[in-house]
């Protein structure tokens, strides 16, 4: 079963004058065009959150150990 849900939007009467456009020159609604576009950005958003993972790679293992303070003193005073 489909539910179709009535709404008002304000939208700008430039935006408003190319959805008129847009909707005569491709045959659809013009509920059809922005029906489609906010689908599209709310998958773009939904899409954009899913982050690709850091990269890792080997450093070589630690010069000093950072628990040790005279350590890490005497590694900066040989830079």
């Amino acid at each position: 079963m489909v539910i179709h849900m009535k709404t008002t939007l304000n939208i700008d009467d430039t935006v408003m004058d190319a959805l008129r456009r847009e909707a005569a020159r491709t045959g659809r609604t013009m509920s059809e065009l922005v029906e489609t576009a906010l689908r599209q950005l709310l998958q773009q958003r939904s899409k954009a959150r899913a982050l690709p993972p850091l990269p890792t790679f080997s450093s070589g293992g630690a010069l000093v150990d950072v628990a040790d303070r005279d350590a890490l003193y005497r590694a900066m005073e040989e830079r």
